[in-house]
């Protein structure tokens, strides 16, 4: 029994940093969607466009690892915080990374289901984060 409670002992701090990472989920949602010049909630819900759901669907895998090596890096809810804000940052870089060097065609071949660019976009959303991540463990 008293292992079991030393176990639950974390169990605040799991819910305040797992209901904190939602919160960022949700505004790096919102975020990421005002900043591109594509609407992929449309693209994806209305318009079933598959580049746009990689895209996007990278881009948040991308920043979803950047926040869970800030969650398991970080010494307090302020600098978890701090980084998390930081992972959102490089994700809209990424972005712009792809829009403007790699791909400059990205809005227009997304809007028109390239799926290729998708991917492209997708991809580099989660080398991003990846190196993100891996950035945050000091």
């Amino acid at each position: 029994m008293e292992a079991l409670q030393n176990s639950l002992l974390g169990l605040g701090n799991f819910a305040l940093y797992f209901a904190i990472s939602l919160v960022f989920l949700f505004l790096f949602k919102a975020i990421y969607a005002w900043f591109t010049p594509h609407d992929e909630w449309k693209l994806v819900k209305e318009e079933k466009n598959i580049a746009a759901a990689v895209g996007f669907s990278g881009a948040i895998i991308g920043f979803c690892l950047a926040l869970a090596s800030a969650a398991s890096n970080s010494v307090s809810i302020i600098d978890y915080t701090i980084w998390a804000v930081v992972a959102l940052i490089a994700q809209l870089i990424a972005f712009v990374i792809v829009r403007f060097v790699f791909m400059p065609k990205l809005v227009q071949r997304i809007n028109d289901n390239e799926i290729s660019a998708g991917i492209m976009l997708g991809g580099t959303s989660i080398a991003v984060g990846l190196l993100n991540a891996a950035c945050m463990t000091y």
